[in-house]
Formats: structure tokens, C-alpha cells, sequence
């Protein structure tokens, strides 16, 4: 394994005993909202493994919730998360299941208000480092390092030479980019992590590309 710099070895700055099942937890719950991209009415977590077995005394519960309000991994609020929550109107339910072909770190959240839902799968891998594995029903490999863009639009000739054009004319360079498609011709996912800043700017110009039905996104954790 190559690391990148000196806190890949030694981990977040974090409230909570695990980078794991604490911080990791946070970075998922954090990915989900900014996915979802507003403060849901619902939200439910499904855990997995080692979450489901600890989750209370690793805080992995309160670091979900956390994370979906937005808290990084080292915001003391963390452990006041499923009050806060309670306060904000947010109904939380928490399941664990077994299912042992699931990454030992896993959990499901779908996040529900009054627009849609949103279901994602995110695994903690270590150090709080995380992976997104499912978003929105597409696979997806998003870690969260890098300035990321997801286009959710339909599958036809010509889509991704479109939206590469405008990230060209605003001198955005394309680190990796990865297409999820429900089938041809059918709904499809586009990934793009970047090595400059995107803004919502840059998002509605994409957006404006017909077929294109909403853009997301993310900073950086």
C-alpha cells in the first residue's frame, strides 16, 4: 500500500475510539448527505459485520448520524448526534443484519424527505478511509479524495463527449472517470473525479445538457 502522506499512517483528527467504526462511519454518513444534497426527513441505517456488533460501543451510531448533519470527524457534536437529529425533526432507525459476503465495515443508508430517496452502500476500510460502493441504485468507487462529479443522465451517443467539453472550456482536467448504466439506452451514472475545484456553476451548465437529469458535486473530505 502506498500512502500519500504522514496521516495516512496515523489517521484522522477524530472525536471517538476508532478510526473505523468512528471516523470511517462519519465520512460515509457525511458522503451520503452530500449525495442526497439536503437535510432529509428520514434516514435509515443498515449495518453490517463488525458494525452491527459494536456499533454502540464504537460510537459507529452517532458517527453516521453525524456525518449526515454534516460534522466532520472531529466535531465534538458527533457524540450529541442522535439528539440533534431528534431536534432537526430527523427520524432515525438503525437495523443490523447478517449477511457475510458484505465487507465486514458496511453500512446502507437510504435518506428519504419529501422530493425522493436516496440509497447508498459505503464501506469503512481503514484509517477513515472510506469507499462509496452503490449510489442512487449504479455501482460507483468513490473515495472522497479527490474533487468528484457525478451526472445522473440517460445513455446515448454522444453525452459523455458533451459534458468532457464543458469541463474543457473550463479548463478542468479529468483525473478518472467511470460510466454505471442501468442498461442501453436506459439511466446511466457518470463519475468524474477532477484535479481543480468544481463548483455549482460548472454543475448548472452540465445540467443544462439535455438528457442530463441532475448533477452532484463533492468536495474533497
Amino acid at each position: 500500500m502506498k500512502f500519500r502522506s504522514v496521516f495516512d499512517i496515523i489517521g484522522p483528527a477524530m472525536i471517538g475510539p476508532s478510526s473505523s467504526h468512528t471516523a470511517g462511519a462519519a465520512r460515509i454518513g457525511r458522503m451520503a448527505r452530500m449525495l442526497f444534497g439536503r437535510q432529509p426527513l428520514r434516514a435509515e441505517f443498515v449495518l453490517y459485520g463488525s458494525f452491527a456488533e459494536t456499533y454502540r460501543g464504537h460510537g459507529t451510531d452517532v458517527a453516521l448520524v453525524g456525518g449526515i448533519l454534516q460534522y466532520d470527524t472531529f466535531d465534538p457534536r458527533i457524540k450529541d448526534a442522535l439528539l440533534m437529529a431528534k431536534d432537526l425533526n430527523i427520524d432515525i432507525l438503525i437495523i443490523t443484519a447478517d449477511d457475510p459476503e458484505e465487507h465486514p465495515n458496511t453500512a446502507r443508508i437510504i435518506l428519504t424527505d419529501g422530493q425522493g430517496s436516496l440509497e447508498i452502500k459505503g464501506i469503512s476500510i481503514g484509517g477513515g478511509k472510506i469507499e462509496i460502493k452503490q449510489a442512487g441504485g449504479f455501482d460507483v468507487n468513490l473515495t472522497g479524495d479527490y474533487w468528484t462529479m457525478l451526472v445522473f443522465h440517460e445513455d446515448h451517443f454522444g453525452m459523455i463527449a458533451s459534458i468532457a467539453q464543458v469541463l474543457a472550456d473550463h479548463q478542468i482536467n479529468i483525473g478518472s472517470m467511470h460510466m454505471s448504466r442501468k442498461g442501453k439506452g436506459q439511466e446511466a451514472l457518470l463519475l468524474i473525479e477532477a484535479d481543480q475545484p468544481m463548483d455549482n456553476g460548472l454543475g448548472s451548465k452540465i445540467e443544462a445538457i439535455a438528457d442530463v437529469h441532475g448533477v452532484r458535486i463533492i468536495a474533497p473530505l
